[in-house]
């Protein structure tokens, strides 16, 4: 390779990075996040789990008292499939396929299965993903 065409990929390498992210490093932050908020809603975490939301999306208010809720009557076994995911390095779009397995804390045996397709919208801000709309709202209901 020339002088001048290791100057040109030392170059597209630079500019590369300074623009952001490749497809598949997003669908792994998006996987990573997803991971998490699962993690958090069968820890009982209302904290780390509402910490992946803007809080000023569209029922965010509802969704808090729901899963509060929710963690305060149920121990909570949750897990995250993904069906799709679209956009780009600053906003996407996922479906997913969310289970949740509800055992009644006052009444040991008691379990109740949900399984439900989840759409949630993801922007970028800053170096973080947070969900900015979320599918249906009641899927966290107690």
């Amino acid at each position: 390779m020339t002088r001048r065409g290791l100057l040109l990929a030392g170059a597209t390498l630079w500019l590369d990075a300074q623009a952001g992210s490749r497809p598949e490093d997003e669908a792994r932050e998006i996987w990573d996040l997803l991971t998490r908020l699962a993690a958090a809603l069968s820890q009982a975490n209302l904290t780390e789990f509402l910490e992946a939301f803007d809080r000023s999306m569209t029922g965010y208010q509802r969704l808090r008292a729901n899963v509060a809720a929710l963690v305060g009557q149920y121990e909570v076994q949750s897990s995250i499939e993904v069906l799709r995911d679209e956009g780009d390095a600053a906003a996407r779009t996922v479906e997913l396929d969310w289970f949740l397995q509800l055992e009644e804390q006052r009444d040991a045996g008691a379990v109740t299965r949900r399984r439900e397709r989840v759409h949630c919208r993801l922007e970028k801000r800053g170096k973080k993903w947070k969900i900015t709309a979320i599918e249906p709202l009641a899927f966290f209901a107690p």
